[in-house]
């Protein structure tokens, strides 16, 4: 008897495994690059288009946008959350701390939406936008194009607590590690994908042994010692609005404008990885491509979860 309900709690435990993996699958295989070629087969040179002239008017904006995939995907997955405003029913995760004032390109998102609804009302998600807005932004600034997957639903709920916690400025290394390992992203994702005033100005006036003095004493021009909180700087002043690896030379030269930036080269774990994208920038770009690939695929919705919103800020 005994070994009867052995052998049924095992056939029992092969059959919930087997039906866990075949959910997961069908879940995976919704989302597809192909998605959208039969409902709206204008729906990427639209997207294309769109980033594209956005980018050209202000090559920043290529960055942002890229920024605001990367803290879409880590709050509730990639489901254009983070564009919901705050309404009766929804706390907005853009006043959470690591977005207030600083994730920018909603209006970008808003007016390929607009276009979209105009050719194929109701068919291409925010979620998907998002995405595909991202990697557009990417190649726009020189750098790498990846392959998409689409199909991804749009969230009907936001969760600015979650959003509070996204990987902070301050973070050391461990944290930061710790934190892409919960999304399935690895220490060479995290270097791969890795501001305002306030967020850098403990690090550039306590002349802290990590950073460069010349280079402290030119961020203090643009950021004083009271006020200007929202005085906005670059990440790279060597090449800020283009697409290469100087991010990584600087952090060598111990000029990361974040502490998160330069505790990746701060005699850790991660310095080999950052010595390898400083040499060799092709490497960068083909793991920087990788990354977004796997970080696009954080928890999406899919089949019939969540809606495709008409207007990305607001709930149907």
């Amino acid at each position: 008897m005994a070994s009867f309900s052995q052998t049924n709690k095992f056939t029992c435990t092969i059959f919930v495994s087997t039906l866990l993996l075949i959910i997961s699958t069908q879940c995976e295989a919704q989302l597809s690059p192909t998605f959208y070629d039969a409902t709206c087969p204008s729906a990427l040179n639209t997207i294309r288009t769109g980033i594209r002239n956005a980018a050209s008017r202000e090559r920043r904006m290529a960055a942002s946008l890229i920024r605001l995939h990367f803290h879409d995907c880590f709050v509730q997955g990639c489901d254009a959350s983070i564009l919901l405003d705050d309404s009766s029913s929804i706390d907005s995760e853009k006043n959470a701390l690591p977005n207030f004032k600083s994730a920018r390109g909603f209006e970008v998102i808003d007016s390929v939406k607009s276009q979209l609804e105009r050719v194929c009302p109701g068919v291409v998600s925010c979620a998907d936008i998002v995405a595909v807005a991202a990697r557009d932004a990417s190649f726009a600034v020189g750098g790498p194009s990846w392959t998409v997957k689409l199909g991804r639903r749009d969230s009907t709920t936001a969760s600015r607590s979650l959003a509070e916690n996204l990987p902070s400025f301050t973070d050391g290394l461990d944290k930061l590690i710790s934190t892409f390992a919960t999304k399935g992203l690895n220490a060479r994702d995290l270097v791969a994908l890795s501001a305002q005033c306030a967020f850098f100005r403990d690090r550039i006036y306590n002349n802290q042994s990590n950073i460069d003095a010349g280079f402290a004493s030119t961020r203090r021009r643009q950021c004083p010692a009271n006020g200007g909180d929202s005085n906005l700087s670059p990440l790279d002043l060597v090449t800020p609005n283009s697409f290469d690896n100087n991010y990584f030379k600087n952090l060598i030269q111990k000029k990361g404008l974040l502490a998160s930036d330069q505790v990746l080269f701060s005699g850790g774990s991660t310095d080999s990885i950052v010595d390898e994208y400083s040499k060799n920038p092709s490497k960068f770009k083909s793991d920087f491509a990788a990354a977004m690939i796997k970080m696009a695929d954080i928890s999406p919705l899919t089949g019939t979860a969540g809606q495709i919103r008409r207007v990305c800020n607001i709930v149907n």
